[in-house]
């Protein structure tokens, strides 16, 4: 998601860099074994981003869902203070019994 614009290598850059050998250089086989291990860490990373994307982008849609389903139970409510009691009383406690199921649904149950 956004998180790919602002990374600047991949798996396969860091798995085809190739180093200059210098007369002092580092072992090739240390170098690579150090960038498996980076090339695993960083695919790692990018895996549990997407997941962390796709749960942010469930629990937008959920929410979203919620504020229509609280909007909606709204209209009603309104409607029905509106037309009197519409053939049904509704009391203080019935409406605290409403949000307070609408609240754990919303914000989950404890």
């Amino acid at each position: 998601m956004v998180y790919e614009t602002k990374i600047a290598l991949t798996k396969k850059d860091i798995l085809e860099k190739e180093f200059k050998i210098d007369t002092r250089g580092y072992r090739p086989q240390e170098v690579d074994k150090f960038l498996d291990i980076v090339i695993q860490d960083y695919k790692t990373f990018s895996d549990i981003i997407k997941e962390q994307d796709d749960e942010i982008k469930a629990l937008l849609e959920e929410t979203l869902q919620l504020k229509k389903e609280i909007r909606s139970l709204s209209l009603k409510f309104e409607t029905l203070k509106e037309s009197g009691n519409g053939g049904a009383e509704v009391s203080n406690a019935d409406l605290l019994r409403r949000l307070s199921n609408l609240e754990k649904v919303i914000y989950g149950k404890e």
